[in-house]
């Protein structure tokens, strides 16, 4: 069985609050998908358990949601395992923005 990809999100929002930016950038998943994608998402709790199916493929994700952290941990099928490096920084990337205080910015 491929080794999950577990990507940890420290923030300052609240459970809530990341829970809301959470499930606002799973809406537009799909529009970073070349070719795009069926995406499906549900929650159970303080857990957000998303499926992804994308070029033939299926992946899926739990992302666990705390006071101060978001955990996703995403199972690749073999197809992806190859770009997994890549999948998991951009993960830290995008996860990270979504979470981004804005409010903390500098007008430029």
């Amino acid at each position: 069985m491929p080794q999950p990809i577990v990507v940890n999100l420290p923030h300052n929002l609240g459970a809530e609050e990341a829970k809301r930016r959470m499930q606002g950038g799973i809406g537009r998943l799909q529009d970073h998908i070349p070719g795009g994608a069926d995406v499906s998402s549900s929650w159970e709790g303080d857990r957000m358990n998303l499926a992804v199916r994308a070029l033939g493929q299926e992946v899926d994700a739990k992302i666990d949601v705390s006071e101060r952290n978001v955990r996703l941990e995403f199972t690749l099928p073999a197809f992806f395992a190859l770009f997994g490096r890549k999948i998991e920084g951009l993960l830290q990337q995008k996860g990270a923005e979504l979470l981004e205080d804005k409010s903390k910015r500098k007008s430029g």
